[in-house]
């Protein structure tokens, strides 16, 4: 009995009514249309007319089936009454052929079981139900009242019409779930993705990993340059705290305008978070114009050299610059020689704009600190979504980076220089 009128099927059942409902206005029209070639006779007396004009409706619903919003409607329904696993459902409109002839065939399928179902249910229950009290009346003791043959009429009509009763309505209830059974069969492959679907599905994800990558070197360039310089600054400012007071003001100063510059950046790149994407071209963040404040308070001295226009260099490709710049910085910092300064030049040329790094490495092992182990990757990452390229890497006891941009940011076809 719960397999027929459990919660699950009772839920298919209205899931059917609810296609029968929908089905009425293009039944109406179809009633209309074959009434016209009856000479106005009822068409609602004559089943083989009835049978015409639900024929006739279903290619109407067939074609209200190909609208794009129809998938999103009938995922709805399926997924709130079918008792489908909602991962197998496809979502957002049908934009594609395929995906709108099955939304279609969907469509028509739960329209067409849904009147079917909607008519017994209205037509059998209350006949059931008068067939089972029947014995109790008067007029229910003579089948003709109930439009049965006179065949059937004599003593044993009045003991078995409850049990006729009954099982009209247990015919009924095997037959709603019969057909909800099909429909929810058939709702994976009709309302699920389709091949483009899935790559669609692919595309989105592919560009929310780029985001979320994105966003992770920012979040790595920016914080942890500032995190590095503010604790060697700090570091060195505790040592000689009482021996220098002019250094620890110094320091101190340098660490504020770390400290304060990074939230700004830090802000810019979470607003990111909030908003979305704010197209190809990248977050915003500052660019080359902003070198002279990072080199300012970048927690080791350095040497810049720069020529040619700053600004025949795009926007996009001077925020990937700074930075760059700003990750060379962090490694000088984390595993350079204490107290060496960098050497920073600067070309822009024709073509491309070359970013070169220089600075001592220490003595002895390498000083490792933590905080390291992304930058340089970010650094190349950055580098070949414009079309460039990097290298980097120690000889001559100095650690060399190196990296050329091209100046109008990446090449229509989205492929890095070779």
């Amino acid at each position: 009995m719960t397999l027929l009128f459990g919660r699950r099927a009772r839920l298919r059942w209205l899931h059917l009514i609810i296609g029968g409902a929908l089905l009425m206005p293009y039944f109406l029209v179809g009633t209309v249309i074959v009434g016209s070639y009856r000479g106005g006779a009822d068409v609602f007396t004559s089943p083989a007319a009835q049978l015409a004009a639900f024929l006739i409706a279903l290619p109407m619903a067939a074609v209200t089936g190909l609208f794009p919003l129809v998938r999103p409607l009938s995922v709805a329904a399926a997924r709130a009454l079918c008792d489908v696993r909602a991962d197998l459902f496809a979502d957002g409109p049908a934009r594609t052929r395929q995906a709108r002839v099955r939304a279609a065939g969907w469509f028509t399928l739960h329209l067409a079981l849904g009147g079917i179902i909607s008519g017994l249910t209205l037509a059998l229950t209350p006949y059931a139900v008068a067939v089972m009290v029947a014995p109790l009346l008067a007029t229910g003791r003579d089948s003709r009242a109930l439009l049965l043959p006179e065949s059937l009429d004599g003593p044993w009509f009045t003991a078995l019409a409850p049990v006729a009763g009954i099982a009209l309505l247990l015919a009924m209830a095997g037959c709603a779930a019969a057909a909800a059974a099909l429909l929810a069969r058939r709702a994976p492959e009709l309302l699920g993705p389709t091949p483009d679907d899935r790559l669609a599905a692919a595309e989105r994800r592919a560009a929310d990993l780029a985001v979320r990558n994105r966003l992770a070197r920012e979040l790595h360039d920016s914080v942890g340059h500032a995190l590095s310089a503010v604790t060697l600054q700090a570091g060195a400012a505790r040592r000689v705290l009482d021996s220098d007071t002019e250094f620890v003001r110094e320091a101190l100063t340098a660490i504020e305008e770390t400290t304060r510059r990074t939230v700004g950046e830090l802000d810019s790149v979470l607003g990111l978070l909030r908003q979305g994407e704010d197209g190809p071209q990248g977050p915003a963040g500052p660019g080359l114009d902003a070198l002279d404040g990072l080199l300012a308070h970048c927690g080791v001295p350095v040497s810049y050299v720069a020529r040619g226009d700053p600004g025949a260099v795009a926007e996009t490709v001077s925020r990937e610059a700074y930075r760059i710049v700003q990750e060379g910085l962090s490694n000088a910092l984390r595993h350079g020689a204490a107290g060496a300064p960098v050497e920073l030049r600067i070309a822009v040329r024709d073509e491309d704009l070359e970013i070169t790094m220089e600075n001592a490495l220490p003595e002895g092992p390498p000083v490792v600190r933590p905080g390291g182990g992304r930058g340089l990757r970010g650094v190349a990452e950055r580098a070949v979504l414009l079309g460039g390229r990097t290298c980097a890497g120690p000889g001559s006891g100095v650690w060399r980076l190196n990296a050329r941009l091209p100046l109008t940011g990446p090449p229509a076809s989205g492929e890095g220089r070779r």
